[in-house]
């Protein structure tokens, strides 16, 4: 029975299908990122997936904004894009064992630089950050 479960988990696993971005990023630094790179309008959106969410490979997330694709960020990775002040909706989506879609309400101001999505165990959370978090500097842009 526990053979079977486990097997049923692994193949309903499969990876979440990446969609392509309907906004113009911007290309950074090719060596991680510095807080001089974003702000005035450029908005930094990184996966802070855990470690747990890397090891069984839920860590992908697939990001709309206002309806439009944003793309898909691994775990590590950022999106950079110009956002002006407002209201915007956010939908993210993972894959676990099912797909898990969420909407998010997310009011972007001029102070606003670093917004953070990862996956959870049942949905998806998001969040403004307002320091450069420090792992950022590892992290690789989805522009190359």
């Amino acid at each position: 029975m526990y053979l079977i479960l486990v097997i049923s988990t692994l193949t309903s696993c499969s990876p979440l299908k990446s969609i392509n971005s309907e906004y113009k990023l911007v290309r950074t630094s090719s060596r991680g990122i510095s807080a001089n790179e974003v702000g005035n309008g450029k908005v930094l959106i990184f996966n802070g997936s855990g470690m747990m969410q890397k090891i069984d490979d839920t860590s992908r997330l697939n990001i709309w904004i206002n309806g439009s694709a944003l793309g898909q960020l691994n775990a590590n990775e950022y999106a950079v894009l110009f956002l002006l002040p407002g209201t915007y909706n956010f939908k993210l989506q993972h894959k676990d064992v099912g797909n898990f879609e969420s909407t998010h309400i997310v009011e972007i101001t001029k102070e606003t630089i670093f917004v953070k999505v990862k996956p959870t165990l049942t949905s998806n959370k998001i969040e403004i950050v307002t320091n450069m978090p420090e792992e950022l500097r590892w992290f690789s842009n989805i522009v190359q």
